[in-house]
């Protein structure tokens, strides 16, 4: 079963316990990958009828995770307590189909890794850094802790 079928099963799921919040959530993943089939298809990346791979739905739900948390930002900082719940409530409903994310130690034992596999020496070398290191953390690990923990390894 791919993960764009499994997603709509709990979507028919959610709408039949009556669960709002994990049906709004799952009905917002559903409507994007949808989306992005159709972008793809118009870009010729896709045959019409073909569904996107799973790495690419992981792509989508990890993106709507991270709006999530920017909004949820956004809600404290206006007080607005109740739709930063709301929004945590999703991203709960959308990391059951995310890979589990690294913990910051795992992330800098794989940016070490990264930097001996490079021959990193400086700061100057930090884009070499990630673009080796970025396919290995993709949808586990968030970029900008990523891109904080290479740049404090390069410098010190």
């Amino acid at each position: 079963m791919s993960l764009k079928d499994q997603l709509h099963g709990d979507m028919q799921k959610a709408a039949k316990e009556r669960d709002s919040l994990a049906l709004s959530a799952l009905r917002m993943a559903v409507a994007a990958v949808q989306y992005r089939e159709i972008d793809a298809v118009t870009r010729k990346e896709l045959s019409p009828g073909a569904g996107l791979p799973d790495e690419a739905v992981l792509k989508v739900i990890a993106t709507m995770v991270k709006q999530r948390r920017e909004a949820i930002e956004l809600y404290v900082k206006g007080n607005r307590p109740e739709l930063a719940a709301k929004e945590e409530g999703e991203i709960a409903t959308l990391e059951r189909y995310l890979p589990k994310a690294l913990s910051s130690l795992e992330i800098e034992a794989v940016v070490r890794e990264a930097i001996a596999e490079t021959g990193a020496k400086s700061p100057a070398d930090m884009g070499r850094v990630m673009k080796a290191l970025m396919p290995k953390v993709a949808g586990r690990a968030d970029g900008k802790a990523v891109n904080e923990t290479v740049r404090r390894l390069l410098a010190g």
